[in-house]
């Protein structure tokens, strides 16, 4: 049986899932595997990225061990909006922490569309601090998933990303050079 759009049973299909944790957690990973599950289930998937995020690709999402996925880079969080097809099934956001605060209203406007929101990013700035909008995304989704990296100094499991830099910005695009996933002991024991 085919379900016309709006019919009561599809206005409950939208929702919002957050992948979270540290650098070199797998959150990129699992944000592709996601979105290929979907296409492999014939659904239309529309993909974004800030496009501050050209470490290893303007026009796809990459993880750190090179598992790719098209995506399309937006200067902000209001264009995802104006960008994403009215038939769309599923949108996928990667490097989340980077948009703006707008993000949670652009994924709850989406997922009232009937559309599954996945959305990946760092919960958490390399001091520790709650970072950009994935706190608020986290508590509006209905799924969130905490992933972990291994401590790089004793192999426990790590939420933080230690910067190796001097660097102070807030925003350093990096990878294995300039951060390393520390477990909270370690990041207290660097943060002296």
């Amino acid at each position: 049986m085919f379900l016309e759009k709006n019919s009561k049973q599809d206005r409950h299909r939208g929702w919002i899932e957050v992948i979270a944790g540290s650098m070199f957690s797998g959150k990129t990973e699992e944000l592709i595997r996601r979105l290929k599950r979907a296409e492999f289930a014939k659904q239309k998937v529309e993909i974004f990225k800030p496009v501050i995020d050209t470490r290893y690709s303007v026009n796809e999402v990459v993880s750190h061990n090179s598992s790719t996925i098209r995506s399309t880079p937006v200067e902000n969080s209001a264009n995802i909006l104006l960008l994403a097809d009215d038939d769309v099934d599923v949108v996928g956001i990667d490097e989340a922490q980077f948009f703006d605060g707008g993000l949670v209203d652009v994924c709850n406007t989406l997922a009232k569309k009937n559309i599954r929101v996945i959305v990946a990013g760092l919960d958490m700035d390399f001091k520790g601090k709650p970072f950009g909008p994935i706190p608020d995304l986290m508590a509006v989704a209905e799924y969130v998933t905490k992933v972990h990296a291994i401590c790089m100094q004793c192999g426990s499991l790590a939420q933080f990303s230690h910067r190796l830099s001097a660097e102070e910005s807030r925003v350093l695009l990096g990878e294995r050079n300039e951060y390393e996933p520390l477990c909270r002991e370690c990041f207290n024991e660097f943060s002296k």
